[in-house]
């Protein structure tokens, strides 16, 4: 009885680690307060959408616009 209830505990343990995102933490976003949206320096994007794309280049995931926006935001940038 032991045994089946370490394994049913295991196996939940499991399947809550599948499914639990990770959750990025806002100083693992890159900077963008330094930058002026629309402009070169920028890549001609919003600054939400400029942290998007450093974020995927760095990491390979993309984050959404509210998230993006939201670090944005937290970095004093103005969006």
């Amino acid at each position: 009885m032991r045994k089946l209830i370490l394994v049913a505990f295991v196996a939940a343990a499991a399947v809550v680690g599948l499914f639990a995102a990770p959750s990025a933490q806002a100083q693992e976003y890159p900077n963008v307060s330094g930058l002026t949206a629309f402009t070169p320096e920028a890549n001609f994007m919003s600054l939400p959408g400029v942290l998007r794309w450093k974020h995927y280049q760095a990491t390979g995931q993309w984050i959404s616009r509210d998230e993006a926006v939201q670090a944005a935001r937290g970095q004093g940038a103005p969006v």
